[in-house]
């Protein structure tokens, strides 16, 4: 019974539970994210590749084949191929994703620190030390 009572002490933890909540929140996030690359901005750099998806950019290996014109037709007919536009809408979702997060710990990092800024005490001059003091006496002596 100790084992399960130790695993529940170690799931119940804080940090496990906001590890938790990350990966979640996080997992959503990749979707947003990834939304927005395949429906907003790829159609507008596919502009400029004539309207070609990075998935379907690949060199085909395989030349005793006969030579295919998609990489669905590709994989569909089992010819190998070297799929480099799948890599670079890969490290385009990664690039965009690390530039949210970073944007929204940066948010973040500047609320926390609005909270822990608070105002310091005004600095007490040498003539308001010297009237607290007088003040301290004449309490003392009455």
């Amino acid at each position: 019974m100790s084992f399960f009572k130790e695993f529940k002490e170690f799931a119940m933890r804080g940090n496990v539970m906001d590890l938790a909540v990350g990966v979640i929140i996080g997992g959503a996030f990749g979707k947003i994210v990834t939304s927005l690359v395949d429906n907003i901005l790829m159609p507008i750099i596919g502009l400029f590749t004539q309207g070609r998806s990075f998935n379907d950019l690949f060199v085909q290996l395989d030349t005793s084949k006969e030579p295919v014109h998609s990489l669905a037709d590709a994989k569909a007919k089992g010819v190998a191929v070297f799929a480099y536009g799948a890599f670079i809408q890969s490290v385009i979702d990664f690039l965009i994703i690390a530039f949210c997060i970073f944007l929204l710990v940066k948010f973040v990092n500047k609320l926390t620190q609005k909270k822990k800024e608070e105002p310091a005490a005004p600095e007490i001059s040498s003539t308001d030390k010297l009237l607290i003091e007088i003040r301290d006496e004449l309490k003392k002596k009455s």
